[in-house]
């Protein structure tokens, strides 16, 4: 009897926390979007709150901290990223084009070449940062 209610109270809360989960998320996007950065910042880190492993909210982030200008909390969060989907391109893309703003052309390189093996949707963009990177390193 008690492990039912035990169950029965288990599964009535988890709906309300992925709901919530899903709205800090959400409203970060729609904040985003306006350029709302220091709120859509605050409810992308709610969303982490209760899902440590979003890597969405990580990009989200990285694009927030670009926004600001912020180079160290940008790559912190593509590295966040990229620590749990190393495949995300987005993330190795940006990554890369930071390095290369920072002229690390050998790390960008890295990134690119990565990136270039499992490209599917980032495969234009990574042929044209290798032609930026192989530029940018002859000077």
């Amino acid at each position: 009897m008690i492990l039912r209610l035990k169950l029965a109270f288990i599964l009535l809360l988890l709906p309300n926390k992925l709901m919530a989960n899903n709205i800090y998320f959400e409203e970060g996007l729609r904040l985003f979007k306006k350029e709302k950065f220091a709120e859509a910042k605050f409810k992308f880190e709610q969303n982490i709150v209760f899902n440590p492993k979003s890597e969405i909210s990580y990009l989200y982030l990285s694009k927030i901290f670009k926004n600001l200008k912020n180079k160290n909390l940008q790559e912190k969060n593509l590295n966040t990223v990229i620590l749990l989907n190393p495949k995300n391109e987005e993330a190795i893309y940006n990554l890369a084009k930071l390095k290369l703003d920072a002229s690390d052309y050998q790390k960008s390189k890295e990134l690119n070449d990565k990136l270039n093996n499992i490209c599917e949707k980032f495969c234009n963009k990574s042929k044209k940062l290798k032609v930026e990177i192989e530029n940018l390193s002859k000077k």
